[in-house]
């Protein structure tokens, strides 16, 4: 049974061998019926950050919706360098993290689709860089591209004289929820340790389509927990092993969120129903 320093005091379980967030739930959790008499006001620190924001905000009113876009990098987990709503006062924020180096500066996401993303530039007067249009049309495929590749000529039909749509293409992933809880529970080596080991169960003598395509999955899923946990050193955190307290509980598994929307549009992106975790 793995033992961590971290999980003195909780009733241990299934959960401490293998990756159960709902078993470590189910043990541990204490139904509260009080009232709201325990909850406290915002800090000064809240509120000097707040007040901020709300500045923030109405230039980015003022400037038409957008205060300010990315149009050189690509979206990813490391793309941006460390980002604070101000960076004066970033000793005042006790949950790190923003999806760009800036408050509010939103990030160029073509993965999704090259026209979605160029689109959204132009619309708010920016001018995406030509180079990532001969990137995302000429060497790398999106997602909007490869649906349409398998498209029959019905399918096309029907679409076109808006017969069946579906989703809109700027909404085709659909809503996403991922278990952020897990970076809290068990740290990022533990999750990186768990899927090499289904790395190695996927593992046969036959090269089947299927068997493929899953051991490349899941290398790409250790290589993203890998850059999850680079992410966090550039805050000043080391989230290999599993938080040690609420904040810190509070700041792994928002970075844990802040790695997927970093990668995805956030949109379409649930931080999932927390509460009785982090409790």
């Amino acid at each position: 049974m793995t033992d961590f320093e971290q999980w003195k005091g909780f009733e241990q379980g299934k959960w401490c061998d293998d990756i159960d967030t709902r078993d470590f739930i189910q043990k541990n959790y204490t139904p509260y019926d009080g009232d709201e008499s325990f909850l406290a006001g915002p800090t000064d620190a809240t509120n000097k950050l707040w007040g901020k924001l709300q500045e923030l905000q109405k230039e980015e009113r003022a400037k038409g919706g957008v205060l300010d876009m990315d149009t050189h990098i690509v979206t990813g987990i490391n793309a941006h360098k460390p980002g604070y709503i101000d960076e004066s006062m970033k000793d005042l924020e006790k949950i790190v993290g923003l999806q760009t180096d800036k408050p509010l500066k939103r990030a160029f996401m073509p993965f999704g689709g090259i026209k979605m993303a160029e689109e959204a530039c132009s619309t708010y007067g920016y001018e995406p860089d030509p180079e990532l249009h001969k990137i995302f049309t000429q060497y790398h495929k999106t997602h909007n591209q490869g649906v349409f590749d398998v498209y029959t000529p019905e399918m096309r039909a029907v679409r076109k004289n808006k017969i069946i749509t579906g989703l809109p293409d700027t909404y085709g992933r659909g809503r996403i929820v991922g278990d952020y809880r897990r970076v809290a529970l068990y740290g990022i080596d533990m999750l990186i340790a768990k899927k090499q080991e289904d790395f190695v169960e996927c593992q046969s003598e036959s090269m089947f389509e299927d068997e493929i395509r899953q051991r490349e999955e899941i290398t790409m899923q250790i290589n993203a927990l890998k850059e999850m946990k680079t992410m966090a050193e550039s805050y000043g955190f080391d989230i290999s092993k599993p938080a040690k307290d609420a904040r810190e509980a509070c700041q792994w598994l928002y970075f844990g969120y802040l790695a997927a929307i970093k990668t995805q549009n956030g949109a379409a992106m649930s931080v999932g129903r927390v509460s009785t975790f982090l409790d």
